[in-house]
This record gives structure tokens, C-alpha cells and sequence, in this order.
């Protein structure tokens, strides 16, 4: 599949030869062990034919032992032979005079033959084991690989380079009926192998039966029960089939895993959207309600026929009817802009902008609200140029101002300070208001969370600060917090600085 014909044909050639070349030298390598023995004894050293036939025995032992069966025997042969004709009497004939000899010489090669075959078993078992053993501890890695698989990447493309990589295989193709991609593996993968087998792979999954070729190919079906879920493609697989097996059932399991998960989290996230809606409106609609219902007592007095009223008084009415629609003003845009965060329709208008303009800005949009408190703005003028969306910038500074106003005593000032930071410009908004404890200065900017001992009795929804640090986030900035039980909290978030100025 993977080559040519020619290609397999020269490979399949070589291949022969090899393993020729490599049988003809172990079977050289038996005969010279063979005729060593006979030599040492014949010339050397002069012993009885017991002796010399226990040494043979001894040497085919070996034989069997570290080769096989095959090589074993022609040593067993060659053995007979050799002691035949140079041991057993008359020496230098293959004929043998006295009959008790033909007995020893025939028990001497069965006890040879069945040594042999015996301890070619053996290593053979003891080959099968370790490969079962081998294959059991791949299967174990992959097990781990699977249940440790990323959730950022597909589950099946990884799957398959695990599987590639724990068995050594040169190409792997797992298809996924359930998004119905098929993803390659392997050193030796290749676009046209997909093309070769695609079809066959695609048939196999369908149908659930498997295929092999004489090229090594090996093509299964991947099934959860009876269901089949996909199939799985292998070149030069030299698996059991219980390994084989283990493989599909691991893969299926994991697949099944990823998308039982991706259903449990799409089912988590549309809870928590539900739950989000539904605390958003019922934060909202406390909220509406205050403001609401000032406005409509303004307007209803303002159309009763029977009231009558001064020109001070009509402006007074008309001052609370404008006030409570800022505030409803100020709710709609935290709920737009919440939504527009939760729903992943976040977008930046970013433009280069001083600090002290953002900060002006911010306090003439809140000079209704400010107005008999003292603010205390220390930002000089050679400050350097930030890069942001001043629109949300500025309803950051705002929403710190909205809870400095808020959680802090009507006499007390507000401070707003900026200064520069290596590649950062650092915005301060600070009050003189009761604190913050320590256990819950770490999630004050959860969504919807209002301190323990003010949201009783302080409006709000609980959204700004959630909306503040998001904004923030998506510039690459960040927001803290600094507060001290009855000294009052600061406020500090930072904002990068812009290219130009960096290079300065």
C-alpha cells in the first residue's frame, strides 16, 4: 500500500536474501561448533565416547537455546555423524560393529533431537511471554494517554499519534464517525495512503468487518457494543488479537468519553447560562425599580391638572425625573455590556489617548453624582499616551467612582491618581469608606457579588466591577485592590502604554 510494486518486490528480495545470508551463517557457525568438539577430542584430548557424546549434547543444548529448532537439528545430525565415524568403533566408517552401539548412538540422537526441540519450546514460550508482557504495558500507556487526552485538540487525531507512537507503527488512520474526519499518524504517513484506503476504511467502519493484505495492512472496526463509531487503519501492526482488540475497545471508550464530556459541559454552560439570565434580570428588575418608580411619580404629578406648582419646583421634579434616567441609562449600558462579555461579542475600538483626558471625561459624565463631594485628581500632564478603547476605559474609571461614591461617607474625599510604570500607566481610584475584609477582596469581582454588610442597604447590581476586569483583560491590563478595615479600599487597575512611547 505504502510502496510501489517494483519497490515491495525489491524490498521483499533484499528481504530474503537477508535472512539467506543470515541462516546460512548461523548454521555455518553450528557446523563449526560441531567440528571443534570432534577436533578437541579426536587429537587433543583423549576420552572415552561417553565423554565426547555428553560434550555434543551439551554443545545442541546451546544450540537450541540461543537459535531454534531448526539449527538445533542439523547440529544433532551432524553431532551423530561425527561420533559415529570418528568415536564408535571401527573408527573412520559410518558402520558400527557391535549392535549395543547402534542403540546408544540412536538414543544418544532422540535424547539430542528431543533436548533440543524441548529447549526451542521453551524459548519460544519465553519469546510469546515477554511479547504478551510488552504488549500489555504499551496497552497500559496508552490507557493513560487516553484518559490524559487535551480537551483543546481533537480526541481521535490524538488517539492516533499515541497509538502510533506507543506501538511503533509507521502509519495509523483513525476515522471518527462522529465528526467524520479521519486523522493520519505515524513517520511514514502520507496524504496519498489516506487516498489508497479511504474508502476501504470508511466500508470496514460501516459494515464492522475487518481487512488484511499481504503488505501488512490491517484495517478494524471500532465499535461501542454493537454500534460502530469509526474504524482504525494500521501498517506493519505485528499485534495478538487480543492486543488488537484491547486497541479498538480503548479507543472506543476514549471517543465515547470526549463526547459524553462535551455533552456534560455544553449541558454545564447552558445552565449557567440560565442561571446568568435569570440573576441578571432579577438584579436588573430590583434595580429598574427604584429609579423607575421616582420617574413615574415625577410625571404623574407633573400632568395632575389640580397641583400647582413654582417654577422652582417644576425644575426641582424635573432634576429627579432626569437623575433616575441616568441611572436607568447607566443600568442598560452594564447589562449590554455584560451580555456583550458573556455572549464572546467583546470588540475594541482601541486609539491613542492621554490618562488626564480618559479621567476628565469620566468625572464630567458623573457630574450629576459628584457634585458636594470632593475629588482629589493628582494625574500630571507628561504622562505617557496609553492605547485603548476609551469609551470602555472610561466606564471603568466610572464604575470605581459609582463605588467610592457609594461605599464611602458623603464628607469624605475621593482621590484619583495615574502615574507611570515601566510600560504601564496605573490608574488609582481611593475612598475613605469602612473597607474591605481580606476573604472577600479575592472574589469581589465575581459577577453579581456585592460585600456582605452593604448589599442590604446599598444599591447596585453587582455587575460593575465583573465589567470593569474584563475590560481590562481584553487590554492586556489588570485590576487590584488595596483596602484596609475602616481606612478605606483603592482601586487600581493599569493600562499598556503605546508602541511609540516604549520606544522613548
Amino acid at each position: 500500500m505504502l510502496l510501489s510494486n517494483r519497490a515491495k518486490l525489491h524490498s521483499d528480495v533484499r528481504g530474503f536474501f537477508e535472512k539467506a545470508i543470515w541462516l546460512f551463517l548461523r548454521l555455518s557457525a553450528v557446523l563449526g561448533l560441531v567440528a571443534a568438539i570432534t577436533f578437541l577430542f579426536f587429537r587433543l584430548i583423549r576420552v572415552n565416547a561417553t565423554t565426547v557424546g555428553f560434550f555434543y549434547l551439551v554443545a545442541i543444548l546451546f544450540v537450541a537455546t540461543g537459535w531454534g529448532f531448526l539449527e538445533a537439528t542439523v547440529a544433532s545430525v551432524a553431532a551423530m555423524l561425527c561420533f559415529n565415524y570418528f568415536f564408535l568403533p571401527p573408527v573412520g566408517t559410518l558402520t558400527i560393529a557391535d549392535p549395543q552401539n547402534w542403540v546408544a548412538l540412536f538414543a544418544f540422537l532422540a535424547t539430542s533431537l528431543t533436548a533440543s526441540q524441548l529447549s526451542a519450546r521453551l524459548k519460544r514460550q519465553t519469546r510469546e511471554a515477554l511479547g504478551r508482557q510488552r504488549e500489555m504495558e504499551r496497552l497500559y500507556s496508552l490507557s493513560r494517554a487516553i484518559l490524559l487526552i487535551e480537551p483543546t485538540q481533537p480526541a481521535a487525531k490524538q488517539m492516533a499519534h499515541q497509538i502510533a507512537y506507543t506501538f511503533e507503527l509507521p502509519v495509523v488512520a483513525l476515522y471518527d464517525r462522529g465528526s467524520g474526519e479521519i486523522h493520519l499518524a505515524g513517520a511514514e504517513a502520507r496524504p496519498e495512503f489516506l487516498i489508497e484506503i479511504k474508502s476501504k476504511l470508511l466500508d470496514v467502519a460501516s459494515k464492522s468487518t475487518e481487512f488484511q493484505d499481504e503488505s501488512g495492512l490491517t484495517i478494524a472496526p471500532i465499535r461501542l457494543g454493537r454500534e460502530p463509531i469509526g474504524g482504525m487503519a494500521m501498517v506493519g501492526a505485528h499485534l495478538s488479537d487480543a492486543a488488537l482488540q484491547s486497541i479498538l475497545n480503548l479507543v472506543a471508550v476514549g471517543l465515547e468519553k470526549v463526547r459524553a464530556q462535551e455533552a456534560v459541559n455544553r449541558a454545564e454552560v447552558t445552565r449557567q447560562s440560565e442561571e446568568l439570565k435569570s440573576t441578571l434580570l432579577d438584579a436588573i428588575a430590583h434595580e429598574f425599580k427604584t429609579p423607575l418608580t421616582s420617574v413615574k411619580a415625577v410625571t404623574t404629578d407633573l400632568l395632575s391638572e389640580s397641583a400647582t406648582r413654582s417654577p422652582e419646583q417644576q425644575r426641582e421634579l424635573v432634576a429627579i425625573a432626569d437623575e433616575g434616567v441616568d441611572r436607568l441609562e447607566r443600568l442598560v449600558t452594564e447589562a449590554i455590556q455584560l451580555a456583550r462579555i458573556e455572549g464572546g461579542k467583546f470588540r475594541l475600538n482601541k486609539e491613542v489617548h492621554f490618562p488626564s483626558s480618559l479621567i476628565s471625561a469620566a468625572l464630567r459624565q458623573m457630574k450629576p453624582s459628584t457634585e458636594g463631594r470632593e475629588i482629589q485628581v493628582l494625574v500630571r500632564d507628561d504622562l505617557p499616551l496609553v492605547f485603548v478603547d476609551a469609551e470602555l476605559v472610561q466606564l471603568v474609571i466610572r464604575n470605581l467612582i459609582d463605588n467610592a461614591l457609594k461605599y464611602s461617607p458623603p464628607g469624605s474625599p475621593i482621590m484619583i491618581r495615574a502615574e507611570a510604570d515601566n510600560d504601564r500607566v496605573t490608574i488609582s481610584v481611593a475612598d475613605r469608606g469602612p473597607g474591605i475584609p481580606d476573604t472577600e477582596q479575592q472574589i469581589i469581582f465575581d459577577k453579581f457579588y456585592r460585600g456582605a454588610k452593604e448589599r442590604n442597604h446599598t444599591k447596585g447590581t453587582g455587575m460593575g466591577l465583573a465589567i470593569a476586569r474584563e475590560i481590562l483583560y481584553a487590554h492586556g491590563g489588570d485590576i487590584w485592590i488595596r483596602s484596609t478595615p475602616q481606612a478605606g479600599s483603592e482601586f487600581s487597575f493599569s493600562l499598556p502604554i503605546t508602541s511609540k512611547e516604549k520606544a522613548a
